[in-house]
């Protein structure tokens, strides 16, 4: 088997056809097209096999924070790998993990103050699932009927078993309902397409009800309520109203139930503040975290808890109150020395405080999208965006799925230059916390012209 990197751009394009399977991805449609393989990155920009080069609007799958080839996290990395790759994390240790655990803690929302590390954010979050309810079952007093879960329609939290079925979005998972453990649905606020009927604010954010109504009822029976903060980012970029999360975590607080934060696509200044949770004062009793934790260079996830939760579990070997769950890459050395270096260009290149005035931009870039005329919905938080597009703007008729608008949209703008995914006919924009004002109006000016192009025939 070759490992030469010098094939041409035709016969890299024949063998991913012969031989890959993609994530997300209709292969049908993959194998009738042109396929987009990268070959190199620099700054906002994918360079592909021809060297072409577009800029990367969804940070490749919303990891990338600080650019391509950022020059503290390649150091970061080529400097551990002359120490070493990988050792185990199960009873031993290693030097960056043991500092980025420091590091994060520090950093994270108050309370949190213990760190399980895994790979990516499903099993982040799975994790959470079973420190959860393994707590209630062996904490000094224990609650044995407590071991469901409350999660909300529209949710996402990743692909494994677990993960799936605390998720709400029936595109992606009502396949595998057969394979899933039940929870308690409530309803998410969506405000776009209230189930309710109401418009925010004067709604008073009555779709608060059911979450109060399923915790009154259910709460004897529940471990713990799982929430991604301030915006439901797989479902649409989905954003609650302000206080919303806020009220929830003080429900679940109030009626004896866990709350476990999914921050693995809002943590690391997506939303503007490291973590989504600092923006309206939450404290979880769990947060998973992963995607922007190493900058976009390597596969690494958290799960942060509390001492409260970790004392349930540190006991006499006799017991068998160990936490039995672990990964081959647990705390990978490489990963966790290029995860340090991210926080520390945080700090030192003020990252979140620049952040502030993009946003901005970003906001005020977005107003003219209005302009078009199937633009039915623009939904941002800091630097996550969603807009909705429409057929009819006055009835909010979506498109008919099999006309794949989103998906039309997107590849014209690749023509323009612009990497970006959609959500089904939700156009997503997530690009780098580093790109530059210019960048961001080069991205606007591509999507607005891209929506253009293919909803109205207009070029």
């Amino acid at each position: 088997m070759s490992l030469k990197m010098d094939y041409s751009p035709e016969e890299l394009e024949r063998l991913d056809k012969e031989f890959v399977w993609h994530p997300f991805t209709q292969m049908k449609d993959w194998l009738q097209e042109e396929p987009l393989i990268v070959a190199s990155g620099e700054g906002s920009y994918l360079i592909d096999a021809r060297g072409r080069r577009y800029l990367d609007g969804v940070s490749s799958l919303w990891v990338t924070v600080h650019g391509h080839r950022q020059p503290d996290l390649d150091k970061a990395l080529v400097e551990q790998l002359g120490r070493i790759a990988h050792s185990t994390f199960l009873g031993l240790s290693n030097v960056p993990a043991v500092l980025l655990a420091k590091g994060l803690v520090e950093l994270a929302p108050r309370g949190l103050r213990k760190v399980f590390y895994s790979d990516n954010g499903s099993t982040a979050v799975e994790i959470s699932l079973k420190m959860a309810f393994q707590y209630w079952q062996q904490r000094r007093d224990p609650r044995s009927r407590k071991t469901r879960f409350i999660s909300l329609v529209n949710g996402y939290h990743g692909d494994t078993v677990g993960s799936v079925s605390v998720g709400g979005i029936d595109l992606f998972h009502k396949t595998y309902k057969p394979l899933l453990f039940e929870t308690v649905k409530v309803q998410s606020p969506y405000c776009y397409r209230c189930y309710l009927g109401k418009e925010h604010p004067s709604c008073g954010m009555a779709c608060l009800g059911d979450v109060e109504e399923s915790m009154a009822r259910h709460h004897e029976e529940v471990a713990a309520i799982v929430v991604e903060p301030l915006i439901q980012a797989a479902a649409g970029m989905l954003v609650f109203p302000a206080g919303w999360t806020r009220r929830v975590r003080e429900l679940a607080a109030e009626y004896g139930i866990l709350f476990i934060a999914d921050e693995v696509a809002t943590g690391f200044g997506r939303t503007g503040s490291l973590f989504a949770c600092q923006r309206e004062g939450i404290e979880p009793d769990f947060m998973s975290a992963a995607k922007g934790i190493t900058g976009g260079y390597l596969p690494l996830a958290a799960t942060l808890t509390t001492r409260e939760v970790f004392d349930a579990f540190s006991a006499e070997y006799a017991e068998q109150k160990t936490f039995f769950h672990g990964h081959t890459y647990t705390a990978n050395p490489l990963a966790c020395a290029v995860a340090l270096a991210n926080l520390e260009v945080f700090a030192k290149e003020r990252t979140l405080e620049h952040l502030q005035d993009k946003a901005r931009f970003l906001a005020e870039g977005l107003e003219r999208f209005w302009e078009l005329d199937h633009v039915g919905d623009i939904r941002q938080l800091g630097f996550m965006v969603g807009i909705e597009l429409v057929k009819d703007r006055d009835t909010k008729e979506p498109f008919p799925y099999e006309a794949k608008t989103g998906i039309k949209v997107i590849k014209e703008a690749r023509k323009r230059g612009l990497v970006i995914r959609p959500l089904g006919d939700v156009i997503v924009l997530m690009p780098p916390l580093s790109i530059s004002r210019e960048e961001l109006a080069t991205l606007l000016e591509i999507v607005h012209e891209s929506i253009r192009s293919v909803t109205e025939g207009r070029r």
